[in-house]
């Protein structure tokens, strides 16, 4: 495709993603699949184009003020993450003027606020809460992502699928806390690959893996998954039981539930019963009272710990929406509570990076709920056979961030019922 062509579709697709009212990926999804002409090569080139301007949106769109033409299309050059060949055909003569004075600015010497590309009513809370390792969060969720795989104990062993991985010409390394993690640079087509196909991998970040360690569901248990989405942490949980006992997976989407049938079919996992439930309350969920083992409630969240995945996030999330997330957070795990048996254990975690989704509706919990004991997150770990158990734990709860422990952003919190 001619580069000039290319660069007006990277114009599109910005066009469409800065709306902000899609999440991302899904809006790059959409895009290509009007766009089937395009290779696998120029896909990449437009949609980390995409990516980069929403993780930088201020930084760009301040720069940008300088140029002329369309917005989008400035902003699709300052970002372009295609080959510098593509960028310097599709460019006139004025814009390569301009993109070579831009280019000569200092970023360093910008305001602050242009620099951490954070929104203030999530900047501010971080700051106070990270202090120094404020930039360096920054500087980690301004990039992308590793591909974090999980294997299935059920099917395979580590060292197995590193060798088998290697022989595609894939490098994979041990990841430093999940025994069962495996870490990918770059984002091959895994899907086409035997051991992908046979599943003996699932995509899956180590921090949700870890989350699934801190349950340790073991042999013959009852478990409930409590607000189960697409089911990655189910699958980690059903491995960890060895296929035995029984685990609900429950949520309110069935959309959501639809996205596990595939996966747990490759899993050969029989052990896994998904049911849609209308809210936390549900009559199904009150038949399971004071029966069940291990509770995950993995509430609905901001998701702001994926940034790196999902720079959108930061854009579409407001303080209002923090604000009726914690609500709802508290009246899940509430619910939730309800169905640890005495002895059970129950674990709250989320994907996000505030302490109001996180600590502070933990220790609410704890205060209200005097026969939940708390679990300190390092000792839990340790005994799942968790390396370096003990970097993880804040205060006795599990917490993950994306520049300390190259993992999204993860906390959760454990509690067993007194007996």
């Amino acid at each position: 495709m001619h580069p000039n062509a290319l660069l007006d579709l990277a114009t599109e697709l910005l066009r469409q993603a800065l709306k902000l009212d899609q999440p991302a990926d899904m809006v790059v999804s959409n895009f290509f699949k009007h766009h089937r002409e395009l290779g696998q090569r120029e896909r990449h080139a437009l949609a980390e184009t995409a990516y980069a301007v929403l993780r930088q949106r201020l930084l760009w769109v301040h720069l940008a003020q300088s140029g002329s033409g369309a917005l989008e299309r400035r902003l699709a050059i300052l970002a372009w993450q295609g080959t510098d060949g593509q960028l310097r055909g599709g460019m006139g003569p004025h814009e390569q003027k301009w993109l070579a004075e831009v280019r000569e600015i200092d970023q360093a010497t910008l305001p602050e606020k242009l620099r951490h590309n954070l929104p203030d009513w999530l900047a501010n809370p971080l700051k106070a809460e990270l202090g120094e390792d404020f930039w360096p969060l920054v500087a980690a969720i301004s990039g992308q992502a590793p591909l974090d795989l999980r294997v299935n104990t059920q099917k395979a062993k580590r060292e197995d699928v590193i060798a088998e991985l290697k022989e595609a010409g894939i490098e994979a390394v041990a990841t430093p806390y999940s025994p069962w993690g495996l870490r990918i640079q770059g984002k091959p087509a895994l899907q086409k690959l035997p051991l992908f196909i046979r599943g003996d991998v699932e995509v899956q970040d180590e921090g949700s893996q870890l989350l699934a360690a801190l349950v340790a569901p073991k042999r013959g248990e009852m478990v409930v998954d409590f607000c189960a989405g697409a089911g990655g942490k189910t699958l980690a949980l059903g491995a960890l039981m060895r296929n035995t006992g029984r685990l609900y997976a429950f949520d309110v989407s069935g959309y959501r539930l639809e996205g596990l049938k595939p996966r747990l079919a490759r899993s050969g996992l029989s052990n896994v019963y998904p049911a849609q439930i209308a809210h936390e309350r549900d009559d199904r969920i009150k038949r399971l009272t004071g029966k069940i083992d291990r509770v995950l409630v993995d509430a609905p969240c901001s998701g702001l710990g994926t940034l790196r995945r999902n720079p959108d996030l930061k854009w579409r999330q407001s303080p209002k929406a923090i604000e009726e997330l914690t609500v709802k957070q508290t009246a899940i795990l509430d619910s939730a509570a309800r169905l640890v048996k005495p002895g059970g254990r129950l674990v709250y975690a989320t994907c996000s990076l505030l302490k109001r989704e996180n600590e502070d509706i933990a220790l609410a919990f704890a205060a209200a709920h005097p026969d939940f004991e708390p679990l300190p997150a390092a000792a839990a770990l340790a005994s799942a056979q968790v390396e370096r158990s003990e970097e993880l734990d804040r205060d006795g709860m599990l917490r993950l961030w994306p520049q300390r422990h190259a993992t999204d952003g993860f906390f959760a919190a454990a509690w067993q019922r007194k007996s």
